[in-house]
């Protein structure tokens, strides 16, 4: 599909153009569209728009750019919009026959006076944020951020060359026409961080605020006309609206997974290693103390031990076949200048099962020459060849970590661990064995949903019982014949 072609195009048919480009990408979720057009009476060179389902690179963007500015009007008008996707034209462009509720009349407007509009539904993101850098090299001028107010306070020239850029929202609690404020309208449009649209944003629907941009695209358009000023006009976003994980065949479990640990994690677990063989794997997704000092002062160690900014030491660490002790160090923890976690593991042999078992034993802190010792091996434990796992593993709450001792340090202190996983045995590579899961299989769900159906069973049971305990009449009322009389003792 040519240019030419779509010059011929209502401003409906594009939109629906974008939609059908879109659908047959397979995958739209992380593009954004991008519509230029010029003014009329003025004509871009005509280009071969991508075929559908082929995602436009930054490379291609700034060849579509280039090529568009050469022969054709020099100021050019960006409306670059915080966040856009092909979903809003469906959900707000009115394309099902239902124009009156559409967000986008002046777009469409523009697209069928256009002679040769350029749409480009699948933008890559985020090739998107260039676009204000390419624009740039190609005038050669500096961008100017401004609104209506301020545009039209503005004289350019029709033979020069201009970048005026206009910010427009995705959502906000009230368009920027109704506020008096017109400073606060230009420092949002800047991109300025300001406490009124922060505190005000997500508050009203997106094609409230979808209609407001395309006022705003009316207003700015008019204000070049009336100057007699030749134009081309881009419309298009920073990034996507809407942004949908694809999930691969290939990643999905084929068997139940309920007791494992998850596929994918956001960073890799914590890994121990003696010689050249990992012997301790640590992971939890929220990593917290808290120490009361007059209150309780709460500091989160996950950032400091997981991830490619972890900062934390396993000097002291140990494993061998029957103890492993893994030792976390850290700096200036809560005022302290040396803090140390560690977790103290044995493994056994136990006859009743059969088989060996491990326990986690203990977890101590050590912070200034001060010790805190928190009993788990009653709590924490797990075959020998599996990994333990636990949704939460705190110290308060629930508590599976119990101090040692009434009067222990660990009293002025608490541990919480969500989605904890620690393996210190018969480990093979950096991944966690089958997981053991801290969940007993009689959840309190599953005794509700027990004691609620054998009350039901109850109930049905005496119901039928009652029903077969009925009985019909054995005698029936002749009308024609004498009354039946019944004994008082029958």
């Amino acid at each position: 599909m040519v240019v030419s072609v779509v010059s011929k195009m209502t401003g409906t048919t594009v939109l629906f153009a974008i939609l059908f480009s879109v659908f047959s990408a397979g995958s739209c979720s992380a593009q954004v569209p991008l519509v230029m057009w010029s003014s009329e009476g003025y004509s871009l060179p005509q280009q071969v728009a991508p075929l559908a389902g082929h995602i436009v690179s930054g490379s291609q963007l700034a060849s579509y750019l280039k090529t568009a500015l050469t022969s054709g009007p020099q100021n050019v008008l960006l409306f670059l919009q915080d966040k856009l996707s092909m979903d809003d034209f469906t959900l707000y462009g009115g394309v099902f026959g239902n124009k009156q509720d559409s967000a986008f009349p002046t777009l469409e407007a523009e697209l069928r006076s256009s002679a040769s509009p350029l749409v480009l539904p699948a933008l890559s993101w985020p090739d998107s944020g260039a676009i204000p850098r390419i624009l740039q090299e190609q005038l050669g001028t500096s961008p100017l951020y401004l609104d209506p107010e301020t545009l039209s306070q503005l004289r350019l020239n029709a033979s020069g060359s201009s970048l005026l850029i206009f910010r427009l929202p995705y959502s906000t609690d009230r368009y920027w026409g109704n506020y008096n404020n017109i400073n606060t309208r230009k420092q949002y449009q800047q991109g300025l961080s300001t406490s009124l649209t922060v505190t005000i944003a997500d508050m009203i629907s997106p094609k409230a605020v979808l209609t407001g941009n395309d006022d705003m695209i009316r207003q700015v358009l008019n204000i070049i006309k009336g100057q007699a000023i030749p134009y081309t006009a881009i419309y298009t976003a920073v990034r996507p609206s809407r942004v949908i994980q694809e999930v691969s065949l290939e990643s999905l479990p084929v068997a139940r997974t309920l007791l494992q640990a998850p596929a994918s994690e956001p960073y890799p677990p914590l890994e121990f290693r003696s010689g050249v063989s990992t012997c301790i794997l640590f992971w939890a997704e929220n990593l917290t103390v808290s120490h009361f000092q007059g209150q309780w002062r709460r500091h989160g160690l996950s950032s400091q031990t997981f991830g490619s900014s972890a900062s934390v030491s396993l000097t002291g660490s140990t494993c061998n076949q029957t103890h492993s002790r893994l030792v976390l160090n850290y700096q200036n923890i809560l005022n302290f200048r040396t803090f140390r976690l560690i977790f103290s593991m044995s493994r056994r042999f136990y006859q009743v099962s059969g088989r060996h078992w491990f326990t986690l034993d203990q977890v101590q802190l050590e912070y200034d020459g001060q010790k805190a010792t928190f009993n788990s091996s009653r709590n924490i434990y797990a075959p020998s060849e599996y990994s333990y796992r636990c949704k939460s593993v705190t110290s308060f709450r629930d508590p599976l970590l119990v101090p040692r001792t009434a009067n222990d340090n660990a009293t002025q202190w608490r541990l919480s661990f969500d989605d904890f996983q620690i393996q210190g045995f018969n480990v093979t590579g950096s991944d966690f064995s089958y997981a053991s899961d801290c969940a007993s299989f009689f959840t309190p769900g599953v005794w509700m949903g027990l004691l609620t159906s054998l009350l039901m069973l109850l109930v049905l049971t005496y119901g039928l019982h009652m029903i077969i305990q009925l009985r019909t009449m054995d005698r029936f009322d002749d009308p024609k014949g004498p009354a039946i009389a019944v004994p008082q003792n029958e």
